[in-house]
């Protein structure tokens, strides 16, 4: 255990918290007031600072811009009906983000100093966070590598940074997803597992492309042959095939979600058969043929649980039965939010009170 964190904060003397429209908040674009940062130097952290939001000092020559040694976490703080405030499984963040730098050659971040260090700013921005239903106050721990020096070698300094902003619902309606067959997300033996901002920049040609021929998302498939589901742009996916909770395990190439992870624990409390494996197209295009695929959605922490309305492949489309009639999701979303906006209690530990 870390001891206590000695962190210098310094507020903001502009809050920006009235001119904020809370009835209109889209993803990623409205940020709270504070910022936590940290410095990587002589193999320690150190300068443990939350200071107002804003721009950042850093030479062009920084390594993290030139050889994509940077990576995040995201989750999300909650206000309960009683004005408490939690986080939601940060623990677990904290072990992934330490699995990317690992991968990525980057420096071990205590995982205590994670918690601390996010559980600090949403104290000091706690006002920030929603108080309707389906909002919450979005959570983005980041590291970069600072070494301005143009040699392909690891950097020897490091920022650790967490930014907030407050946010609706990722998703507004069912999603219509396109199963890609051609681009890949990631390779077998790369670093697809990773919250690596590489992931993200070679994703972003195809999806945008599936976005101009109307699509929500895409569902990645494997590498090799493009027979296999691996995950959503956004979330991790998920069926219920046959009766079954049946999910592409994950490996290498795909993101060990937390949000993921808690649906299972659900999943296995309330007596469902569950399959992790590698998950085909054709089953579970001839489940939704036949009838046998009764739910399907994407699970993460920024989407939550979103359904899937539709799937193409290969030109054919077909059409799932209604969101509105599917018992697991929909049990599986109530059950969710119950626990952490504090209505129900919380029998797993899930919620770190702020």
């Amino acid at each position: 255990m870390t001891e206590t964190l000695d962190i210098s904060i310094t507020k903001t003397l502009n809050s920006r918290l009235e001119q904020t429209d809370f009835s209109n908040l889209p993803f990623g674009r409205t940020f709270a007031n504070h910022m936590f940062v940290a410095d990587y130097a002589d193999g320690e952290w150190k300068n443990f600072q939350i200071v107002p939001y804003g721009d950042i000092v850093m030479s062009p020559a920084i390594s993290a811009i030139h050889y994509g040694q940077s990576f995040f976490e995201g989750l999300k703080a909650y206000k309960h009906g009683d004005g408490k405030v939690s986080v939601f499984r940060p623990y677990m963040n904290a072990a992934r983000f330490n699995k990317s730098a690992e991968r990525l050659c980057m420096p071990d971040l205590p995982e205590d100093i994670f918690v601390q260090s996010i559980a600090a700013l949403v104290d000091v921005d706690k006002d920030w966070i929603p108080a309707q239903a389906n909002h919450s106050l979005y959570i983005r721990p980041f590291m970069f590598a600072t070494d301005p020096y143009l040699g392909v070698q690891p950097s020897k300094t490091y920022k650790f940074m967490v930014i907030t902003g407050p946010t609706g619902p990722y998703f507004s309606k069912p999603l219509r997803v396109k199963i890609e067959t051609e681009y890949s997300r990631s390779t077998e033996g790369g670093f697809g597992y990773a919250k690596a901002a590489g992931n993200y920049g070679g994703a972003m040609l195809p999806s945008r492309k599936a976005v101009e021929q109307g699509y929500d998302q895409l569902i990645w498939t494997d590498s090799k042959e493009h027979l296999y589901m691996e995950e959503l742009g956004a979330a991790n996916v998920m069926f219920i095939l046959d009766g079954k909770l049946v999910t592409p395990s994950t490996r290498d190439t795909i993101l060990k979600g937390i949000t993921r992870d808690t649906v299972l624990n659900l999943a296995r409390e309330w007596g469902y058969e569950i399959e992790e494996r590698r998950v085909s197209v054709a089953e579970i295009l001839e489940g939704a043929r036949n009838g046998k695929l009764t739910d399907a959605f994407g699970a993460g922490t920024a989407a939550t649980i979103a359904p899937i309305g539709e799937i193409e492949h290969e030109g054919q489309l077909y059409t799932l039965i209604d969101p509105s009639q599917r018992v697991f999701s929909n049990k599986v979303l109530k059950t969710l939010d119950e626990i952490r906006y504090g209505v129900t209690p919380d029998p797993y530990g899930w919620n770190y009170m702020v």
